[in-house]
């Protein structure tokens, strides 16, 4: 039985964006290790009856000598766990494991770009040292002569060729992780009034979280109070780009607040409009989660976000850091109902045709196959 080891930082994101393949290769005959740091998600895992390594990683920071052990603890997990194939998904696993696996002679190996971020692009990209370095790391990590690189957008398969030796053939386009269209279900929308506005995303400043705040307090400004902005997720300590629990604390008297949640689906059957004005996206899921309940979306006009809808058919592309474009974005679905709701059912349809999860997972493990044959 050949052996797949998936490599994720976090046990959670392993959860919600790449059960679907594990569970899709397990299917197929591959037996199938995941590595993760520590975390209460790891239970949960392990109950899905998959054999759970711990290894040490830092999300954030670049110590060199702790970044350099992680390399090392990588190679020696390789060692021990002896996979036919890895699957690595985040970019420290991805940098890190794919300098690992080269030392440590994987046969194969599958890289899942996420989303290549803002050291890749703007004016100032090229001059950035941390960019530099990272573009290094990029063509040595991703240099394994037998492997496959999924990107989840057309822009970040562009940057990708430009920066690397990488061929054709060895980048695949798979747009995202997908949804579980049993549960991501469309739904007729609730009653209006209120217009409920969502936006679930991890509380950052790179969401477009504080543009999502100040559209709501536009549409305080002109009187209406018939649109509901609601916001779910949390701050991220960890990660240097979170909102403060002051600043959430004070938003809190011009939004809706609701933290975690855990059914998205059902918050979701609640709203009418869901958007997410972020500032870069691999491809986010929150937005096909969206589509596949038939809700009409606001999103910006960069690379991931517009690779998720169709501009105008399925809702509308707004500019980055555009507060304003937001507001009168929304104003325009919340006061035009027969629009806000065949844009709805475009989306779920789209969300049929490209966005199904066992689609996407059966992708990937076509992957395994082709580079295990």
């Amino acid at each position: 039985m050949q052996k797949i080891l998936m490599v994720v930082n976090n046990p959670a994101f392993f959860l919600s964006h790449r059960l679907n393949v594990a569970l899709a290769a397990k299917a197929q005959g591959y037996q199938v290790v995941i590595a993760t740091m520590d975390g209460p998600a790891v239970a949960t895992i392990k109950a899905h009856g998959f054999e759970h390594v711990v290894f040490p990683m830092r999300r954030s920071g670049m110590n060199p000598v702790i970044e350099l052990a992680s390399i090392w603890a990588l190679y020696r997990m390789f060692k021990r766990v002896q996979p036919d194939l890895v699957h690595l998904v985040t970019i420290k696993p991805l940098l890190y494991g794919g300098i690992a696996a080269r030392l440590a002679g994987i046969k194969a190996v599958v890289y899942a770009v996420s989303g290549m971020g803002f050291l890749f692009t703007g004016e100032r990209s090229q001059l950035n040292v941390v960019s530099l370095i990272t573009r290094q790391l990029y063509r040595l990590a991703l240099a394994h002569p037998n492997s496959r690189v999924i990107v989840q957008n057309t822009t970040d398969k562009a940057t990708l060729q430009s920066m690397t030796q990488l061929k054709d053939e060895q980048l695949v386009l798979i747009r995202g992780s997908g949804a579980d269209l049993n549960h991501y279900q469309y739904l007729p929308e609730p009653p209006a009034p209120p217009i409920v506005v969502t936006m679930a995303a991890r509380l950052l400043r790179d969401k477009g979280v504080r543009e999502f705040v100040s559209a709501a307090r536009l549409a305080k400004a002109q009187g209406r109070d018939d649109i509901i902005w609601q916001l779910a997720g949390s701050p991220d300590p960890g990660n240097p780009a979170s909102i403060s629990e002051q600043e959430l604390a004070q938003w809190q008297r011009e939004i809706r607040y609701l933290g975690e949640v855990e059914d998205i689906a059902e918050l979701y059957s609640q709203s009418h409009i869901v958007t997410l004005p972020s500032y870069r996206e691999g491809l986010p899921k929150s937005l096909v989660e969206a589509a596949a309940c038939g809700r009409a979306v606001v999103t910006t006009d960069v690379p991931g976000c517009r690779d998720a809808i169709e501009s105008g058919v399925t809702g509308f592309l707004v500019e980055v850091c555009d507060a304003e474009a937001l507001y009168e974005a929304v104003l325009k679905l919340a006061d035009d109902e027969e629009l806000r709701q065949s844009m709805g059912r475009a989306g779920h349809q789209l969300a049929l045709e490209e966005f199904d999860e066992k689609l996407i997972a059966n992708k990937q493990v076509a992957l395994y196959q082709a580079l295990l044959a």
